[in-house]
């Protein structure tokens, strides 16, 4: 059965790989012929090494500049690092890219690829999330762009997965304080929060932490301000009721809200007591 056409190519591109060796390769990225940098560098990309095409592109890309296959290389150029999941170099490749070449028809894919390199660049939650806030800023210029395009959908999935993270790290800034006993820190913290992230996944559970914060001042407190604090922490247990009426928090709430009603019902007698006087 004869080969298609398509077969012998991808045959004829993997021999010429194969017998490109280490040194040959060496004297092409060396050397200033970037016909044959651009050349070769193609070869490489196709058959899947792109690390090796990357740095041929590298070399090459500056002599193209201003000519008809300058759009082509570049594009490549930036498509390599991104294959080869040099993410940090990619992104910058992209950016070089739109800002050169606005009107071609790459673009769309261009912005999109830029954006998700910063998307892979995000960290995990503990660490510091400037790429994670740089990728949904990108993410979003994308789909403000092109709200139509194919990979709009996956722009907003992948803005949804960082947003989560975000609320994530920021909740556990919040839950650190509190469980370092500095209360009043982690109330304004949760507070901070909730209202920085409306509709966060970690509401219900804030709540319940800024409650356990206040309750621990609350119970602490000196006479003066014990029965103010008491009774705000009655009217803080009720809007996380009437938001969460099965909170999987709700026995503890109830626990505690008993010892709150007790230490209100002390605080009253002593107040009749000393009005009585």
């Amino acid at each position: 059965m004869k080969k298609s056409a398509f077969e012998s190519i991808l045959i004829a591109l993997l021999v010429s790989v194969f017998f490109m060796s280490c040194s040959d390769y060496q004297k092409l990225l060396g050397s200033n012929d970037s016909a044959n940098q651009y050349k070769q560098a193609e070869v490489l990309y196709k058959s899947g090494d792109f690390k090796k095409a990357s740095k041929l592109f590298e070399r090459a890309a500056p002599r193209y500049r201003g000519t008809p296959q300058a759009e082509r290389v570049i594009f490549l150029y930036a498509d390599s690092y991104f294959n080869a999941k040099d993410y940090y170099l990619a992104a910058h490749q992209y950016e070089n890219f739109i800002k050169s070449y606005p009107q071609s028809q790459k673009i769309i894919e261009a912005y999109y690829k830029e954006a998700i390199c910063y998307y892979h660049l995000s960290p995990k939650f503990s660490l510091d999330q400037e790429d994670t806030y740089k990728a949904v800023e990108k993410l979003q210029i994308f789909i403000n762009n092109f709200p139509n395009s194919q990979q709009a959908q996956d722009a907003n999935k992948a803005i949804m997965e960082l947003q989560i993270k975000l609320e994530k790290k920021e909740f556990e800034i919040a839950r650190n304080y509190y469980t370092i006993r500095d209360y009043a820190a982690a109330i304004a913290s949760f507070e901070n929060f909730i209202s920085s992230f409306p509709g966060n996944n970690f509401r219900e559970e804030s709540l319940y932490y800024k409650f356990l914060s206040s309750y621990q001042i609350a119970i602490n407190s000196v006479e003066s301000k014990k029965k103010e604090r008491l009774e705000d922490l009655v009217a803080l247990y009720n809007s996380i009721i009437s938001y969460y009426p099965e909170s999987i928090f709700l026995d503890d709430l109830n626990d505690k809200m008993e010892i709150v009603s007790d230490e209100l019902s002390i605080d009253n007698q002593i107040e009749i007591a000393s009005l009585s006087k």
